[in-house]
Order: C-alpha cells, then sequence, then structure tokens
C-alpha cells in the first residue's frame, strides 16, 4: 500500500519537475550583493531550475534540522526510559523448557 501511494505521488512530483528544468533552461544571475545591483560582486549565473532545486534542497535540509534539534527533548526521554526500563527490569536467562520451537512430530 505504501509503495502504490509512493508511486502515486513520487510519479506527478517527477513530472512536474523535469517539466519546470524543461521550461526554465535559460540562464540567470543570482546577484548578492544589494550595493551595486549593475555591477555585483557576488554573483553566480546558473539556468533557473536549477536554482529553484537548490532552494528547495536547502529549505528540505534546513526543516529536517529544525525539526530534528526540536525533537531532541523526546528522544532524550525515550533514552532516559529505556535505560530505566532495562534497570528495573531483571533478564530472564531462558530455561530448556521455554524454547521457542515446537516439539517435533513423530
Amino acid at each position: 500500500m505504501a509503495r502504490i501511494l509512493s508511486i502515486l505521488i513520487g510519479l506527478p512530483l517527477s513530472i512536474v519537475a523535469v517539466a519546470l528544468a524543461v521550461a526554465n533552461r535559460k540562464s540567470v544571475t543570482l546577484s548578492l550583493d544589494p550595493f551595486s545591483p549593475d555591477a555585483p560582486a557576488l554573483s553566480v549565473t546558473l539556468p533557473l531550475f536549477a536554482l529553484v532545486f537548490a532552494a528547495l534542497i536547502v529549505g528540505v535540509l534546513a526543516g529536517g534540522i529544525v525539526v530534528w534539534a526540536r525533537q531532541g527533548r523526546f528522544r532524550r526521554a525515550a533514552r532516559e526510559a529505556k535505560r530505566e526500563l532495562k534497570r528495573v527490569t531483571p533478564v530472564q536467562q531462558p530455561s530448556s523448557t521455554t524454547l521457542g520451537l515446537p516439539a517435533p512430530r513423530g
């Protein structure tokens, strides 16, 4: 089910991404110098689709980092609870009568 859902979402998104790349092949100049727009000191010329895809990748990475950082307290609490459970619960030694396999038939 998850594979079908992945294909149903991923295939149209891939088609849109390819269409965006084909339609926006012209080069644009990304200027990082707000004081000199005519002759920028820091500028990069690249296709528009590359700029859009780079912005999407940076956004996804930044969002992932923020979510990971905000969930740190929950991961810490889970580790502490697991450690406490191991400390409180005694380890049981398996006996010969409680093997996981059934008796042979025959």
